[in-house]
Order: structure tokens, then sequence, then C-alpha cells
């Protein structure tokens, strides 16, 4: 009949709308990239959320140029929009049981832990173990802890007569957002992990601390220590644990503004396992193992990722297995950012756990110390600023 309309149907290949999505995507991300905002997204970012989609949806994308791929390719295969929505929407994988689980059960998140860089006998069955303090024993332990302190304090001015850095101006400030960590060996009476907790900062985390700065400062480059109790301090905000990071923070901006010649944030801490984990032998000699933590949640984690991963790289290679790695944590595992949003040329530190002796931290730090100088010069020489 010649007055009917014919209708027409129109059919839009699956595969066109994939690629319709998959560019943009990635011209969203340009464009937020562009503009500059604060809270951009990284390369990693875009690297986790390709993860979520099968290899074949990439293949497919290619085999349309390169023709060859098409036998590769299975189009039974090719991923859902629904399941690709769902999975980059919820973060959960339906194959793996960790997604469902490691919210629910206790600990069981820190294998979400990534091992960026795995040292000598690293794995997911001894991944780093972080123990809450006990607040109470530590506020009771306050007036014991002052006797201590003002009995030793003038041996420790003795000791402080350190030279003037090279640089002049400190470049590095050390601070400990657990400073209550402690070490079994320094600690009478004391025989768990959560007991290795002190706020006397001779025999806590912050006397690894003041060991690394004398020794930078050797080194000739500056560097300025936070010695806070953040047990007290916590306290006098009314925050509890969680709110270390926190508290660091204030502390870490409030000297980088007093400071601007402050290049490196290096956060100093203890890890909970065991000596046969934290320990090793190189050339005869005892040292605690080290290693570093990168949050993932913060604009700075590719540069500070590379710098800890570089750094790693160095120390193995003249110290061989005294570093258990490079671990990667994200807000599901930790904190996800540790204050390396303040800096790119940040670290948070753990050297030795519970169990290490002085001797054997010493030893450590003074190695950490050597690399750490080496780079710092071999880097100022190449930028033209020493």
């Amino acid at each position: 009949m010649r007055g009917e309309k014919i209708k027409k149907i129109y059919f839009i290949p699956v595969q066109s709308i994939y690629l319709v999505l998959f560019i943009l995507i990635f011209s969203i991300t340009f464009i937020i990239n562009f503009i500059d905002l604060e809270d951009k997204f990284s390369s990693s970012f875009i690297y986790d959320a390709s993860e979520k989609i099968p290899a074949d949806f990439f293949l497919n994308l290619m085999s349309k140029e390169i023709s060859p791929l098409k036998s590769s390719v299975k189009e039974e295969n090719l991923p859902s929009i629904s399941r690709t929505i769902f999975l980059t929407a919820t973060n959960t994988w339906p194959e793996d049981v960790r997604t469902f689980l490691g919210r629910e059960i206790p600990g069981f998140s820190d294998f979400n832990t990534e091992i960026a860089v795995a040292g000598r006998g690293t794995n997911l069955t001894n991944l780093p173990i972080e123990s809450a303090p006990p607040i109470e024993a530590l506020l009771k332990e306050k007036e014991l802890v002052k006797r201590d302190l003002s009995s030793s304090e003038k041996q420790d001015n003795d000791k402080e007569s350190l030279p003037v850095p090279k640089t002049e101006k400190d470049v590095a400030f050390i601070y400990h957002s657990h400073s209550w960590e402690s070490f079994l060996p320094l600690l009478s009476g004391k025989k768990t992990a959560n007991e290795a907790v002190s706020l006397n900062e001779n025999k806590n985390i912050i006397a690894v601390g003041k060991k690394l700065k004398a020794e930078l400062v050797k080194r000739g480059i500056g560097a300025n220590q936070s010695t806070a109790n953040v047990t007290e301090e916590l306290q006098k905000k009314n925050w509890n644990y969680n709110n270390s990071y926190t508290l660091s923070r204030e502390l870490v901006q409030e000297v980088m503004a007093e400071e601007s010649s402050i290049k490196y944030l290096i956060d100093i801490h203890r890890d909970s396992q065991p000596k046969e984990l934290t320990t090793t032998q190189i050339n005869g000699k005892a040292y605690a193992r080290l290693f570093f933590i990168v949050g993932k949640e913060n604009r700075n984690y590719e540069q500070n990722l590379a710098l800890a991963k570089n750094l790693n790289h160095k120390l193995e290679e003249k110290y061989p297995g005294i570093s258990r790695g490079v671990f990667v944590k994200t807000k599901d595992d930790g904190n996800g950012v540790y204050n390396q949003d303040l800096s790119s040329q940040s670290m948070l530190l753990e050297f030795g756990g519970v169990e290490n002796t002085m001797a054997e931290l010493d030893k450590s730090i003074e190695a950490f110390a050597e690399i750490f100088s080496e780079y710092y010069w071999n880097a100022e020489e190449v930028s033209g600023s020493s």
C-alpha cells in the first residue's frame, strides 16, 4: 500500500557500544586531568579500572584493526555491559571470596595488601601486622616515664652535638604517627607483641627516629624530627587510635609551613611480626629488616611508589635481604593515604619488629641512611641544586 509507512529496525553491533563506552571513559578521564582538578584520575586508577574488564574486550577492539587477532577472539566470551558496570561500581569479584569476606572477618582485609616488591621470603602469609595500643596501660605509665626521661635527659643532651649539615636547611622531616610502638628487648617484664608499647622516647620508635636523624645529619642532610607523644596528644583532643594519622598530619603541615625547605617526609614505625621474619644476617651481622608502605589513595601515589621502589632496589643491591619489600595499601586495608598526599617524596618506613634489639635496629638505620644519602646527593647533582 502506498500510504503505509515502512518501519525500519536498526541494529547496533555490541562491539560498537563497547568502543563508544571505552572512548567515553578515557575522554572523561583526559578532561578531568586536563582541567587540573585537585583529585584527578591517575594512571593507577585507570589500571585498576581496566583490570575489571576481561582481556577479550580489549582483544576485540584491537581485532577491528588487526585482522589476524580475530581468530583468537571468542565472541561468546565478551563481557555483558551489566556485568562490567556491576564489577566497576561495586568492586566485587564473584570469583574472589575475599571481596565478600574481607570486610566481615576481622583481620581478613589484611590480605588485600598489594605486594609491589616482594623481599626475600615475603608472601601473603607473612604480611606486616599492625597492633593497636592499649591506651589505658600507656596512660598509667605516664608518671614513670617522666622520671625515666628526666634521669637520662643529661646523657641525651651530651650526645646531641651533631655537625652542621651540608644542606644548611632541613630537607627531611622524621615523625611517628604511632609513637608508642616499642620493642620487647627494651622493656622489662613484657613478653607479647601487644605489650611492646611505651611512652618513653628512649625506648619506643622515637629512639629509632633520633638515630636516623643523627645518621642523616652526619652525611650532610639536614633533618628535623617530631618527638610528640601521640598518645597524650590524642587524649587531649579526645581522639582515639584511629585519629593518629590525622594528628600526625597536623604536625607535618605545621613543620612544612615553617620550613619550606623540607622535601622528604619519613614516618617511622615498627612491625608486630616475630624476630624470625624481621631479622636477617648480612656478612655475619644481625640486621633488623625494614620495608616500605605506600598509600594508594592519594594523588602522589605513583611518585611515592617510584621512590620506595628505587630506595628498596638500592638497599637490596648493597645489603641483600635487608628489605621485606614494598607494600601498597588502600583504604580497604589501612589508612590508604598516610599523609603521603602532602609530598611526592613521602615514605612510611617500618624498622624491625617487636623482638628486635637496638643493636640490630642501629645496623639497619645506618644502612638506610647510607643509601638514602647516596640517593639524595645524586638527585641534587642531577637537578643542579646542590
